[in-house]
């Protein structure tokens, strides 16, 4: 059995158009294709195209569609309206994250389940073997999309002049389905990058001409490909949280600061309501670590798994960190002790190979955009 990385349907593009590739969740990825501080400007400023095909799409599909995903998942799915999507989680029984997750209501009982790359196979086995019982049935559509995003505040621009979808009308995590370029597409408007944008959903044989017609619509505003590499400063700026990082089996939704999306309220139980519930108390009467945000005072790069300090001690530990090209200093999230995680605590560093580099604790986002 090969080990080698699975390919997108743009692989032969990215590798024309002279990109860095790296292995990533068994994936060939575009890592960047220039300057990835340049990728990340684009996107900011511009307007930026990114290949996720890599993300995991399951579908889940049948009369109880909807009760199997409010029991897997800690979300109230039978809520969301079709044609809306929600961010959610799935998590063990113990109420550790096994993967944070979107998923579309396609239809009255339809839905698209969209997971991290690394995860796409431990969600998929866990919706599957959550099934039993259920009049609903779960499919690996992996193979059956393509997945390509236009963010920055171009994008609606761009996509408006390739499709007659009401773009205008479709509100923030919201999908319809429609042609882009004469490519039939599912048609999000999420992102990971803290910027307006839409996720496009295609079959893999359209994929390429349509990286093409965005390429060729986005080049008179400063549209740019991007690599992951930027789109993981973005997301950082934009305080969002990365599995493997921020997220981990080893810690519930409350530990990590996203307990709204768990909904006790919910008819039904549903997998690891009982330890939820216990995180849920547990976060109430002694705040665990807070997710929050630093900002170098100086030049050194912190780095995941480096430790926060605070009067000698050791009060937290960075989850994610890299120069910000917005703020033009570097950044990091980090969970940190309740009583050092107020923003504007004193006294605060990271201890970055035996110097304790000084930083200030802010609240997350460091960066919001403009509506």
């Amino acid at each position: 059995m090969s080990n080698a990385p699975r390919l997108t349907a743009l692989d032969a593009l990215h590798r024309s158009l002279g990109a860095t590739m790296t292995d990533f969740a068994g994936w060939d990825m575009p890592l960047r294709y220039a300057s990835e501080r340049d990728e990340h400007n684009a996107v900011r400023t511009k307007a930026g195209l990114f290949d996720l095909s890599h993300m995991g799409e399951i579908t889940v599909t049948g009369p109880q569609a909807a009760a199997l995903l409010d029991h897997a998942l800690v979300g109230n799915i039978g809520g969301v309206a079709v044609g809306r999507a929600r961010y959610t989680m799935i998590c063990r029984e113990d109420g550790g994250i096994l993967d944070d997750l979107i998923v579309y209501r396609l239809g009255e009982t339809e839905y698209m389940v969209v997971a991290n790359a690394s995860n796409a196979q431990i969600v998929l086995d866990a919706l599957a073997e959550r099934a039993g019982g259920f009049d609903a049935a779960v499919r690996d559509d992996r193979d059956a999309y393509a997945l390509i995003a236009v963010q920055g505040p171009e994008s609606p621009g761009i996509l408006k002049s390739l499709t007659d979808a009401d773009l205008e009308g479709l509100k923030y995590y919201a999908g319809l389905p429609g042609t882009v370029a004469g490519v039939p597409a599912l048609i999000a408007r999420t992102g990971y990058t803290g910027e307006d944008g839409f996720e496009l959903f295609v079959e893999p044989q359209h994929a390429e001409k349509l990286w093409k017609a965005l390429t060729e619509a986005g080049e008179p505003v400063g549209l740019v490909p991007c690599g992951l590499s930027c789109r993981d400063t973005l997301r950082l700026e934009a305080g969002m949280p990365l599995y493997g990082n921020e997220l981990t089996t080893s810690l519930t939704p409350f530990d990590a600061g996203l307990g709204r999306v768990v909904k006790f309220e919910k008819e039904g139980d549903f997998v690891g309501r009982a330890a939820l519930e216990a995180a849920a108390e547990r976060a109430a009467d002694n705040p665990p670590r807070k997710l929050v945000g630093l900002i170098a005072e100086g030049r050194r790069v912190p780095r995941s798994g480096m430790s926060v300090v605070a009067g000698g001690e050791v009060v937290g530990e960075v989850t994610s960190g890299a120069p910000s090209p917005t703020l033009g200093k570097p950044i990091a999230i980090a969970y940190v002790d309740a009583a050092h995680a107020e923003a504007g605590s004193e006294g605060v560093g990271v201890d970055i190979r035996g110097t304790h580099e000084p930083y200030e604790v802010v609240a997350l986002p460091f960066y919001k955009r403009q509506k």
